[in-house]
């Protein structure tokens, strides 16, 4: 299902389902979320009020759980929530839902339970596959809980997504190459990449002050994301988030670390950069090289405020160049005209 043909309606569930605190973990201020648990009539109302919004159109409907461990629930909470959709499902106002949870919360029985409630994708907080440092972000589970959740989801057919976190304490290069090539592995359909960010009344917070901990740069956690999406692009794995969503509660809380509001373009722009240079050592080093991306790439190509025109410029290859655009040409590609 291509993304622009897919509304989801998000419902939050803040940090409920999980006993553990990791030590980045804020999670009302990290979803932007503070209030009681919502119940099966809030469902219901926000459902209504995103349809309404929606209107009279072919866009697929799909109802997500963000937040909380779903799975991590008691049975009749569950239920409860998942319930509140059926209505939904019947009258084919909703296609699909979707929920989150911890890979140590999936079983035969959860799964069971999931598939009767019609749930089609489920995403994982995978963070890291390294049992070192999920042990030092205090996660309370191991690899081998995420390579036993997968197949079973898998089994049930529902589609899988896992989220990896860059920064971690305690992870480095190697640990991390090694994260994406087991995940690689396991053949998720898609995945998300957040760089670790510092926020208030963490544990990690106080580490920081302390000097104990030392974020990423964001450039070093542009590049390293952009290794790992090329990964994950030569695997046939969707890379369907990079950095986490900007908003006034994350603002507000956040002490440190690589934010930007645009932190998937400044990844994006050095893919591009990357792709650009590495077509350009195939052509003769003299004379005009024309190439063309899709018209909705221009600024991504450029980079921000121009980052990726300087560069070249710097190279002496800007002057080279005279691009085209192609609205037929996928996202992200460049490609020589002959």
């Amino acid at each position: 299902m291509r993304p622009d043909s897919l509304l989801v309606i998000p419902v939050f569930i803040p940090h409920e389902g999980c006993p553990h605190c990791c030590v980045f973990c804020n999670q009302q201020r990290i979803s932007g979320f503070t209030e009681q648990p919502v119940h099966a009539e809030d469902v219901r109302e926000t459902v209504q009020t995103w349809l309404k919004r929606k209107g009279p159109g072919k866009r697929k409907v799909q109802v997500a759980f963000y937040g909380g461990s779903f799975t991590g629930l008691m049975q009749t909470r569950q239920e409860e929530l998942l319930g509140a959709l059926n209505p939904f499902l019947e009258q084919g106002r909703v296609q699909s839902l979707r929920l989150s949870t911890r890979p140590d919360y999936i079983d035969q029985e959860r799964v069971a339970l999931l598939r009767k409630y019609q749930v089609s994708t489920v995403e994982l907080g995978v963070q890291s596959m390294n049992d070192r440092v999920l042990t030092q972000a205090k996660r309370g589970h191991q690899a081998v809980d995420v390579e036993q959740a997968v197949p079973i989801l898998r089994q049930a057919g529902m589609e899988v997504g896992i989220q990896l976190m860059l920064g971690l304490p305690g992870d480095t290069r190697t640990s991390l190459r090694r994260t994406v090539e087991r995940v690689i592995a396991l053949q998720p359909d898609f995945v998300r990449i957040y760089p670790l960010l510092i926020v208030q009344h963490s544990e990690l917070a106080e580490q920081y002050r302390r000097g104990e901990y030392t974020p990423l740069s964001l450039d070093k956690a542009v590049i390293l994301t952009a290794w790992m999406k090329q990964r994950f692009d030569q695997a046939d794995i969707r890379v369907v988030r990079m950095g986490l969503q900007a908003g006034p509660e994350l603002e507000a809380s956040l002490l440190a670390g690589p934010w930007h509001p645009a932190f998937g373009e400044l990844v994006a722009s050095r893919l591009m950069l990357h792709r650009t240079r590495k077509l350009l050592v195939q052509v003769p080093a003299e004379g005009t090289v024309h190439l063309c991306i899709n018209q909705r790439d221009q600024s991504v190509f450029r980079g921000m405020k121009s980052a990726n025109v300087r560069r070249l410029q710097q190279l002496g290859l800007w002057q080279r160049i005279v691009l085209n655009t192609d609205s037929a040409l996928p996202r992200g590609t460049v490609r020589i005209l002959s």
